[in-house]
């Protein structure tokens, strides 16, 4: 098993990675693949969502079709009915659609090929290389041996055709779960204990999502596999390091069986990620658990959430294309995924202006009853997206933080007597006072502004020693919720297996803040629509709880980039 390290990001991947490599041999040696186009497949489980750890092997394996110009199929992994449901199967291919691939006209179930699989499984014990057993679970372990002791079956030597009758009738349903398997028979003593007569096939009564009750008999995943490889004629099965060990038992299946074709299997590391599980069945269990609000909530590594939270198709590809390709498995720091948001939303998303915690600020020699517009820009990295227009007026909204009554040293921005400060695209102001409530809580502001600094230039040329604040008018402000993420784990290693993953939840990976005041256009926005809330972060209307009149946006990342590279 490969070793896990702990690597740092590279500026840029190598520019052919390992599989490259491999394929470049096979097309120049020719062979088995002479003539024919580079071709993968995309194998997910219908179990569950895609989630960031799938992102890495779906851009492997449609990557490499499109830059060798082939194909990749997308295949439903069904062939163990137990969690599977066509809600998943629809969330994959929506999945994979918003990411930017697309399958074409190949998409394929492996529960297509059960007939050819029970066929090539039949042709097995004829040849005298598969046999049907009847060790119970405990004596399957018993019997399985160790590295100094050869696995044993009493029944290795069974007739062909007593193993042929009994798997005909475990596909008729007369025996119980658990009674029978069959297994290929390859070697007992072999080191590999993937090897040493592996179960191929195994009794369970359950219904398919798409057979029905048509079959009470499954292939194991390790039979099942290079066969539908085999069918589609894929050149290539890039698959997960987990399956390395089992790559031998994967080509004996190839040779061993009539098949139309024989694909090469090639590993690589699954990505990991910190303060992150990857486990399906963890994931299912904070939704089932009611942990977290279903598979898009905005904290999973699920890539709805990830969607819903704000995070762009090209951020995602742009991550998994700069960690690379690798053999040895690393972990990938969290802050990695959000640095390559932040260089897309930095290029892309509208700046708009919000308050978060708004308190009212009183200009109070400006004339009551006027008000102004004035014309900023959308995004000072694309001009071409043009300006917008924003009203200003006596009374404004700003961050509480942003005004202390006693000022700690260093301070910059408002408070009484203190420096000039400015108001964004508007005009300098320096405050005056406040205003407190019976519970001594700051209520209002007052500051005064000076009417030759519109743009928030000094006439004079003066130097402005305070901060500059953004702030929302408060005559067309408008209501909204705001949902502040942070990581669903405060542990870095939360699938650690000495640990619970539940307890190394983040108990503040969520704060919902009510009342924000936001600029009166994003009333008319529509989800999943990306801004930069000036000063504050990155966030995206949320789409499934914003509705006309009651706004709710998602931080999608803060606008602090700690990540070195």
């Amino acid at each position: 098993m490969a070793e896990e390290s702990r690597t740092p990001i590279t500026e840029e991947a190598e520019s052919k990675n390992f599989i490259h490599q491999f394929i470049d041999e096979d097309i120049a040696e020719g062979g088995r693949f002479q003539g024919m186009a580079v071709h993968t497949r995309f194998p997910p489980e219908p179990n569950g969502y895609l989630h960031i750890g799938h992102c890495k092997a779906l851009c492997i394996d449609f990557g490499t079709a499109e830059k060798y110009g082939g194909l990749c199929n997308l295949r439903m992994d069904d062939t163990n009915p137990t969690k599977e449901d066509t809600e998943y199967v629809e969330a994959i291919q929506e999945d994979i659609h918003w990411l930017g691939f697309d399958w074409g006209d190949r998409f394929f179930y492996a529960s297509d090929y059960f007939e050819k699989m029970y066929e090539c499984a039949e042709a097995l014990i004829r040849k005298g290389l598969a046999y049907v057993c009847q060790l119970t679970p405990e004596e399957f372990k018993e019997y399985r041996g160790d590295v100094n002791t050869p696995a044993r079956s009493p029944y290795r030597d069974r007739p062909a055709e007593e193993s042929l009758d009994l798997f005909r009738r475990m596909r008729a349903g007369e025996f119980p779960n658990g009674a029978m398997t069959l297994r290929a028979k390859i070697d007992l003593a072999s080191g590999n204990f993937n090897m040493r007569d592996p179960v191929i096939y195994r009794i369970n009564h359950m219904h398919h999502h798409r057979q029905g009750d048509k079959w009470c008999i499954y292939p194991m995943y390790d039979f099942a596999h290079p066969i539908e490889d085999a069918m589609e004629c894929i050149t290539h099965s890039l698959c997960s390091l987990e399956f390395e060990d089992h790559r031998p038992l994967y080509d004996w299946v190839v040779n061993n069986c009539d098949l139309p074709s024989k694909p090469r299997q090639i590993e690589f590391a699954r990505l990991g990620i910190n303060y992150t599980v990857m486990s399906k069945r963890k994931l299912r269990q904070l939704v089932e658990e009611g942990k977290v609000s279903g598979w898009d909530d905005p904290r999973m590594p699920t890539l709805c959430g990830l969607r819903r939270r704000g995070y762009t198709p090209a951020s995602i590809r742009n991550f998994c294309e700069r960690i690379g390709v690798a053999k040895a498995s690393s972990t990938v720091e969290f802050a990695f995924l959000e640095h390559c948001l932040r260089e897309d939303l930095n290029e892309s998303a509208r700046r708009v202006m919000a308050v978060i915690r708004p308190v009212k600020l009183v200009i109070t020699n400006y004339p009551e009853g006027q008000s102004e517009t004035f014309e900023v820009e959308n995004n000072p990295n694309r001009p071409e997206d043009g300006n917008r227009t924003i009203t200003f007026s006596r009374e404004i909204y700003v961050e509480a933080e942003d005004f202390l009554e006693t000022p700690v040293p260093k301070y910059k921005r408002l408070y009484p007597d203190g420096p000039e400060c400015r108001l964004k695209g508007a005009y300098l102001i320096k405050c005056t006072g406040c205003k407190k409530d019976g519970d001594g809580n700051v209520v209002e502001i007052y500051a005064t502004y000076d009417p030759e600094s519109r743009g928030g230039n000094p006439a004079d040329g003066r130097k402005v020693k305070g901060a500059t604040i953004h702030w929302v008018d408060a005559a067309t402000a408008v209501d909204a919720e705001c949902r502040l993420y942070d990581n669903l784990f405060s542990d870095p290693a939360p699938d650690a297996a000495d640990k619970n993953f539940l307890d190394c939840m983040n108990p503040d990976s969520l704060e919902i803040v009510a009342g924000c005041k936001v600029e009166a256009g994003l009333a008319e926005a529509v989800a999943p629509a990306n801004f930069q809330f000036m000063r504050v972060g990155y966030f995206c209307l949320d789409s499934k709880d914003s509705k006309p009149g009651h706004l709710v946006f998602n931080r999608s990342v803060g606008l602090k980039d700690s990540f070195k590279m």
